[in-house]
């Protein structure tokens, strides 16, 4: 009959329909997180962006830390929750694999979007290096976000912010979980994606209250979040992550890593480092 033959097909016009939707999200949301990680440069930077951590008015200091600390810790608690195999286990039933990504970039999104829009600038200054100086530490703000953006292609720049999946969905293909490498920076620390976000936060040459503040919540939540992170993935991979913990620190390099790394290339950690916040 002819019903029988228009149902299938209209079934996989749907399915097509939907697996296009999928792709067209997760690459709209990759572009508003490209912009908003742009802007996030020049917020922290104090630098070209119409609205810095020191631009804006003050108003009552209680006020400015209830509102800037608030949109911290919202940041703080949503990567937290969002980023654990249990969430995720749930999670992932509800939304599907391929969009849970991309739902958690756009989460993130909109938390920093707003933490710009209404952040309240703490001012008074802490420290100011001029001269010969400040152009080291700018050296070194834009070297913590050159270490940032290349830890994110080491991992799987286009998996990590959702892009891969998406994709592999919309075209049929099986969404196949990252492997980590253990190469370049990931020989000399494990967590360069987090000792890149440091420098950047800190490397200023005219630190203001509201930007100690930023970079010391930031630096303690990473602090929390990297012993959580490295918890779980004992616990997922359990002696090939210990071994790897032995040979490389957490966040600083060790210099005489360079010779033990050349036999660390061979070496594969399944999603080892990869950092889910």
């Amino acid at each position: 009959m002819p019903g029988q033959h228009t149902l299938p097909s209209h079934s996989r016009a749907a399915e097509a329909g939907s697996r296009a939707l999928t792709a067209m999200i997760g690459l709209a949301v990759y572009a508003v997180f490209f912009a908003t990680f742009l802007y996030l440069i020049g917020f922290v930077g104090g630098a070209v962006v119409p609205k810095t951590l020191d631009d804006g008015v003050a108003g009552p200091v209680g006020m400015a830390l209830a509102i800037d600390l608030g949109f911290l810790a919202l940041f703080a608690m949503q990567h937290t929750l969002m980023a654990r195999t249990a969430f995720k286990r749930w999670w992932t039933r509800i939304v599907g694999v391929a969009l849970e990504r991309t739902i958690f970039v756009a989460i993130t999104c909109a938390i920093l979007i707003g933490m710009v829009v209404c952040w309240r600038p703490l001012p008074g200054t802490v420290w100011l290096v001029e001269g010969i100086g400040a152009l080291a530490i700018h050296a070194v703000f834009w070297l913590g976000w050159g270490i940032v953006l290349l830890s994110t292609f080491l991992i799987d720049h286009f998996e990590l912010f959702g892009v891969k999946q998406v994709l592999a969905h919309a075209s049929g293909r099986p969404i196949e979980r990252a492997r980590f490498q253990e190469r370049s920076l990931y020989r000399y620390t494990r967590h360069p994606l987090m000792l890149g976000f440091l420098l950047a936060f800190w490397a200023t040459p005219y630190m203001t209250w509201g930007h100690l503040l930023f970079a010391s919540v930031t630096t303690a939540y990473i602090l929390v979040a990297l012993v959580i992170e490295e918890e779980t993935l004992v616990a997922l991979h359990g002696e090939a992550y210990e071994d790897y913990r032995r040979r490389v620190p957490k966040l600083i390099p060790r210099l005489t890593l360079a010779q033990e790394s050349v036999v660390a290339r061979v070496r594969n950690v399944p999603a080892a480092t990869r950092h889910p916040h």
